[in-house]
């Protein structure tokens, strides 16, 4: 099995741990729901470290090891992301999308949502905020 190396911190880890947690555990604790809940719980972490500008969520991204994140499309209300991951790619990046989301909802005070497309070796992520729906 090829392992992955990633140094951050603490030193050099393995990403053995990561993939072993992301791809055998969650699943099977959190089921069918996996997807919805980790989407949340990506919101919840955009709550817990809020971010003020594109650079610093796509070093966010660099630092928690999940990957290289770039703007390949910027307008007013949507905003397209590349995301080549660090790790081994999992089936779906929900808790990515779901930090994404909320990090611009909060910055842009409107309702926000982001979708994944998943590719071969990246991942898309399209931010809308929708104007007329403000964010609670």
């Amino acid at each position: 099995m090829q392992q992955t190396k990633l140094k951050n911190k603490q030193g050099i880890q393995s990403s053995f741990a990561y993939t072993l947690l992301r791809n055998d555990l969650l699943p099977e604790l959190l089921g069918k729901e996996e997807e919805t809940i980790l989407y949340w719980a990506g919101k919840h972490l955009a709550r817990k470290h809020p971010l003020s500008s594109t650079e610093e969520i796509c070093d966010f991204f660099q630092k928690a090891a999940w990957g290289s994140l770039s703007v390949i499309q910027e307008k007013t209300n949507k905003r397209v992301f590349e995301l080549i991951p660090t790790l081994p790619t999992p089936t779906h990046y929900k808790l990515e999308a779901g930090f994404l989301a909320e990090q611009y909802e909060t910055m842009t005070d409107c309702v926000t949502e982001t979708l994944e497309q998943v590719k071969r070796k990246r991942v898309l992520f399209t931010v809308e905020s929708n104007a007329k729906e403000t964010a609670q």
